[in-house]
């Protein structure tokens, strides 16, 4: 009895043997200074990029502005640790430049603002 094979491991297994193969097997990046905040821009608008994989051509055109990182792998549909491994490869590469958010200084400077949101909300 032959019976004809099912191939629900072709669609299932797709998309992540797809996000495997964008990032050559990388799948987790250890660089501390791109978080979900962080903004990345194009370095060099108009200059002929090295890389010739599309995603990286894509992330280039939406840095023209610079962008967050959870805005790029938004606009990717990419998990952001899949964005993370692209953008940190611009960023070697010297294509793209980031600015990570300011870290608070835990001063009183910044229960001056929580005290003035409160009152913000105490008078809705």
């Amino acid at each position: 009895m032959n019976e004809p094979r099912e191939h629900w491991y072709e669609e299932d297994a797709g998309p992540l043997v797809r996000l495997y193969a964008v990032t050559r097997g990388r799948g987790r990046v250890e660089r501390p200074e791109l978080d979900l905040t962080t903004l990345v821009a194009d370095a060099y608008p108009g200059m002929a990029l090295r890389r010739t994989e599309p995603e990286y051509t894509v992330i280039v055109r939406l840095c023209r502005t610079p962008l967050s990182v959870a805005e790029v792998a938004a606009h990717l549909r990419l998990p952001v640790t899949m964005a993370k491994v692209l953008l940190g490869d611009l960023i070697d590469d010297g294509r793209l430049v980031y600015r990570s958010p300011p870290v608070p200084t835990g001063n009183s400077s910044d229960m001056g603002l929580l005290h003035a949101v409160l009152a913000g909300i105490r008078s809705l």
